[in-house]
């Protein structure tokens, strides 16, 4: 072979080196992470997200790869974010922002697996066929909610007894879970003999117009009802109740932590840990129509004995003794 042959059929080897081991390595999987709220109010979820994917043995930046959408509260432009993962051609899409966002995936694709996580009944929003065999791509996991709307307001009669008129508070753009939530407590004010006023709040400035409102109303308590729009708000939320001292219950622990005075509800953790098991099951080539969705049971109350004693009020001991944790 002639010297100069030889070099050409060398450099014609080496420049195939990078493409046969691209053609090597395996692409990394890619989940559409679909959100009706923000990053900065998601890192507890996000974290129990990312354990469920890990048990499954995937971890993001090694062999997974995740694209965000976050809606900041709009829930008018979770379509178009749903549109885009479809369009990026996602494996996965979780649709970790409520029913909104669950909707919006849902009328997107019908191909891409999607791992909800809603406080509605799924089968009656129309999300899947049945809880067992749920049909099509979507399956995920719901939490107790508008079950739960009732025992919040009778928890917060049984710490506030004096107070006749209260409130409770739903986002008007999820009328799926606000409606039936507002029935639902308002049997339980009927029954307690309580005034109940239902407000609205979507936006920023209509949380102001609220607080305004129950000082209108007289309020002695406020029921913070279920959604994204309220949860990613649970540190103004409590200082909104802090300021204008009304008595609120809300339906996650962070809001008691950040200085509300009660919650109870479902935990987020378990919740989001079961969306990233679900999601990586899809990876795993698991089918949606087959895994059933899961409903979560579990509630926890959590009392803030220092919001409560700025408020004067005497915890019961009875109420205390139910609590499963007790912030002093």
């Amino acid at each position: 072979m002639k010297r100069r042959d030889f070099i050409t059929l060398l450099g014609g080897v080496v420049a195939g080196w990078p493409l046969a081991a691209r053609a090597q390595q395996p692409t990394m999987p890619v989940i559409g992470f679909l959100s009706s709220a923000a990053p900065d109010v998601y890192a507890i979820r996000l974290r129990a997200f990312r354990e469920g994917l890990k048990e499954l043995g995937y971890v993001e930046g090694q062999n997974l790869e995740i694209e965000y959408r976050w809606a900041a509260g709009q829930n008018h432009r979770l379509p178009a974010l749903a549109a885009e993962l479809v369009q990026r051609q996602v494996a996965v899409i979780a649709a970790a922002g409520g029913t909104p966002s669950a909707v919006a995936a849902k009328a997107a694709t019908a191909t891409i697996p999607i791992v909800f996580g809603v406080a509605v009944d799924p089968v009656e929003a129309g999300l899947v066929a049945s809880l067992n065999r749920p049909g099509g791509n979507l399956t995920g996991g719901t939490n107790l909610s508008v079950e739960v709307g009732p025992k919040r307001l009778e928890l917060l009669h049984e710490l506030v007894p004096s107070a006749t008129i209260v409130a409770v508070l739903v986002d008007p753009t999820g009328p799926a879970l606000a409606d039936p939530f507002s029935r639902a407590v308002q049997t339980a004010a009927h029954t307690l003999g309580l005034q109940l006023n239902v407000l609205h709040a979507s936006t920023e400035d209509d949380l102001d117009k609220v607080f305004e409102a129950l000082v209108q109303l007289r309020a002695g308590g406020l029921v913070i009802g279920p959604g994204t729009f309220f949860s990613a708000r649970s540190e103004r939320l409590a200082a909104l109740t802090a300021r204008h001292a009304v008595p609120a219950i809300f339906q996650f622990r962070s809001a008691a932590v950040a200085g509300g005075l009660m919650s109870y509800g479902t935990g987020e953790t378990d919740y989001y840990r079961l969306m990233g098991i679900y999601a990586g099951k899809f990876l795993k080539g698991e089918k949606a129509a087959d895994l059933p969705v899961q409903q979560s049971t579990k509630v926890e109350l959590i009392i803030n004995l220092k919001t409560a004693r700025a408020l004067s009020l005497t915890v019961p001991l009875s109420l205390l003794g139910r609590a499963d944790e007790v912030i002093e």
